[in-house]
Parts: C-alpha cells; sequence; structure tokens
C-alpha cells in the first residue's frame, strides 16, 4: 500500500499509475511507542489511578508537528482500533483546535478508525495551529480509553496552488493567487483517466519505484500495460497510487493522454514543481471522466462539499480561537 498514514483509507479499486517506495511512509506518531508500554498492574498506592480499560492508542497524528504545510492540508487522526459512532463527539471535543486565526471547520469520521478536521474553506496563510488532544480516559465506546495527550503544532504556509487541465494538457501554478508558471502535461489516457477533483499532496520523493502489478494494472510482463519504472520528481496526490512526475516514456508531454493515470511533466519542469510545491498544497485535476477522487483517497477531503462533511461529523461544525 506503501502510506502508513492512512493505510486504513486506500481504495479497494486500482489506481492509475503507483508505486512502492519507502520513501513515501511518513514517519509513525509517538502514539506508536505506547502500545508497547508493560501492562498496567494493580498498585499498593492509593494515589496511583487504576485504568479503566485497555488503552485507546492513536496511530497517527497528521501533520507532523512543527512543520509547515499548504492550505488544503488537514488535521487527520488514526485509530489503532475502531471507535464507536457513539463515542464520536466526545472524541472530537477532547482534540481541542486552537488557531491564530479564528476559522470555521469541522472533523468528519471517513471510517471508525479516521477522522479528519478540515476548514469550511481553506485556511488562511500564515495561521499556526493548535490541535490539543487530552485523550486521557477518554472511551472510545468499545472498551478502551486514551492514556495520554498528544500535543502537535503546525503552521500554514504561502498558498501555493496547481491547477491541471486534462483536456487543455496544461498546468497553472499560483503562489498566493499569482501565476507563477504554466507548463505542458499529460495526464491519464480514456482506459486509464487521472481522478479529478482536489487532492492536497500527501508527500514526495526525489524517487519512486512505479508498478503496473502493484496497483492492480497488470502484473503480467508481456502486456503493453505493464511497467516497472524507477522515476524521479514525485509529488504524491492519492493513497491508490497518483503522481505528478517525470516518465521516461513520456518525456516531452502537453500533446495526448500519456499516463496510467498520473500527471507528467518534462524533466526539467517535474524537478522544479518538486522543489516549488509541499504537503498540504491543493492540486487539482479538471476535464477527466474518472470523477472525483474519494475524501479518504490520501488527502482529498475538499472533494466533499461542506454539508456532506458536516453529516459524519459528531460534534458539528465549530470556530477555532486563540490558545488560552
Amino acid at each position: 500500500m506503501g502510506i502508513a498514514l492512512v493505510a486504513g483509507a486506500v481504495l479497494a479499486g486500482t489506481s492509475a499509475c503507483g508505486g512502492n517506495s519507502s520513501a513515501s511512509t511518513p514517519t509513525k506518531d509517538d502514539a506508536k511507542a505506547a502500545s508497547s508500554a508493560p501492562a498496567a498492574t494493580a498498585s499498593p498506592k492509593p494515589t496511583t489511578p487504576k485504568p479503566l480499560g485497555p488503552p485507546m492508542l492513536l496511530d497517527t497524528i497528521t501533520p507532523e508537528t512543527n512543520t509547515t504545510v499548504g492550505v488544503a492540508m488537514p488535521i487527520s487522526v488514526v485509530f489503532s482500533n475502531p471507535v464507536a459512532t457513539s463515542a464520536r463527539a466526545g472524541i472530537e471535543k477532547a482534540m481541542k483546535i486552537s488557531t491564530s486565526v479564528p476559522t470555521t471547520g469541522a472533523w468528519h469520521w471517513f471510517s471508525s478508525t479516521r477522522v479528519d478536521f478540515r476548514p469550511e474553506s481553506y485556511w488562511k496563510p500564515g495561521t499556526k495551529v493548535t490541535i490539543d488532544a487530552d485523550m486521557t480516559n477518554v472511551p472510545n465506546g468499545n472498551g478502551r480509553y486514551g492514556t495520554h495527550s498528544y500535543v502537535h503544532n503546525f503552521t500554514i504556509g504561502d498558498d501555493d496552488e496547481a491547477s491541471v487541465s486534462v483536456t487543455g494538457h496544461s498546468m497553472k501554478v499560483t503562489h498566493n493567487g499569482t501565476v507563477v508558471k504554466t507548463m505542458p502535461i499529460d495526464a491519464g489516457s480514456p482506459s486509464f483517466p487521472s481522478w479529478d477533483g482536489t487532492m492536497a499532496v500527501i508527500d514526495k520523493a526525489k524517487e519512486v519505484r512505479m508498478t503496473s502489478c502493484s496497483v492492480g494494472i497488470s502484473c503480467d510482463k508481456s502486456s503493453p500495460d505493464y511497467y516497472d519504472l524507477t522515476l524521479p520528481w514525485d509529488v504524491h496526490l492519492t493513497t491508490s497510487g497518483t503522481y505528478v512526475h517525470y516518465s521516461t516514456g513520456d518525456p516531452y508531454p502537453g500533446h495526448s493522454y500519456g499516463s496510467h493515470g498520473c500527471v507528467h511533466l518534462s524533466l526539467a519542469n517535474a524537478k522544479w514543481f518538486y522543489n516549488f510545491i509541499k504537503q498540504g498544497d491543493p492540486i487539482t485535476i479538471t476535464g477527466s471522466p474518472r470523477g472525483k477522487a474519494a475524501g479518504d483517497n490520501g488527502y482529498a477531503d475538499f472533494n466533499l462539499d461542506w454539508s456532506t462533511w458536516l453529516k459524519d461529523s459528531g460534534e458539528g461544525q465549530i470556530t477555532t480561537s486563540p490558545a488560552a
């Protein structure tokens, strides 16, 4: 699957193009370390509280603390064990979010183990965000209880965005609303179309091995759709395997549908884009017949309209305030 961060959210269907790359695996939160803690035992000291039950652990919190991310980056929390629907509002209340700029947003449960927070519209550049998740003794509704707090601080960077026109074979890149570069691209073919919609950058890697077998296209080496390539300057858009990158099989894009669903740039443009873009920057693809990527296929959270987003929120819409 490649992305430990959202392993539970990978789509069951095949993807356009993909790769297995250890460089694509984000660092685990320190929550993992808690799973190896010794089991609690009875204590003769009355001041030592007895655990209410087995621990509820957080598998990951993203973005990582002390990072700068793009305006479309959600806060994504993955739990090690399923959370009951009845416990969701309580868990959301325990995961307090404060911001330097008041922001209207909400949590949304993609599954029993993954919940994301996003603003109604993109974050304002420069916003400082803190998530203070005091999970101590918070129940998950399935007999488990939180054991400690998790605090992450991150900053919203410049508003850097890219818009890809599949039919126009072009990509427009903006920086704080000003166009800085327009580049020729090739996107997915009619047989293997690209995802439409807005996808926040998951991560990027200088090289990624991409294989047709890993994404269910073909494992037959004699098939014309078989490939096994290690390609440079890879910007990762979906957990199902969509990248913006350079392809040796399509070195001069801008004229056709030359990929299995990825977005191809020339070598020079791919390197430039790799150096320009950051995690959480929104990449919007239009003109593809495949439809929008599911919200949990990576960080495509903004593919859900606000009313749909709120339907799977325990607490509902909130407005953040500065930390006390």
